[in-house]
């Protein structure tokens, strides 16, 4: 989200557009969010979740939560946040994988999809890899399925 250089020291991470969200706006978490943002040497993200994330952004201006200049430069930082990411694709394998964990886990289905994304992402070995997440429920899901979580609680 900075211009900086990325480390080559860190794991790399899958980032819930939850997450992203509190990084582009300001959140309680923002600073640690994006400190570890700017961390993350080849951080990946879910096909749907820049719509995701403007969504979020819009719907901040539309209950006043947000402004239009604050918008606007969220979604300057989310072009540079898609430049610097890796999209997992909407494949049939994504597919596959929500649909045996929405009936692992209550999820919805987008975060399903998420979710199912980021184990492709990692090729099922979520136990060494990070998932960036501030959603309560797709965060245990996360947890159950192995993956380290940041924030840490």
């Amino acid at each position: 989200m900075r211009s900086v250089t990325k480390g080559t020291d860190s794991l790399a991470m899958f980032w819930d557009s939850s997450a992203l969200v509190a990084a582009l706006l300001t959140d309680a978490r923002s600073t640690e969010l994006i400190d570890a943002f700017d961390r993350d040497p080849a951080p990946a993200i879910w096909w749907t979740t820049p719509v995701e994330c403007r969504s979020a952004v819009v719907r901040s201006v539309r209950e006043k939560r947000a402004t239009r200049d604050e918008a606007t430069e969220a979604m300057e930082r989310l072009r540079d946040v898609r430049s610097q990411t890796r999209e997992v694709l909407p494949v049939e394998s994504v597919r596959t994988r929500a649909l045996q964990l929405v009936a692992q886990h209550p999820l919805r289905a987008a975060d399903a999809l998420q979710l199912a994304a980021a184990l492709i992402w990692c090729e099922e070995q979520p136990s060494i890899e990070t998932f960036v997440c501030l959603d309560r429920r797709l965060r245990e899901a996360a947890r159950r399925e192995g993956f380290t979580l940041l924030p840490q609680d």
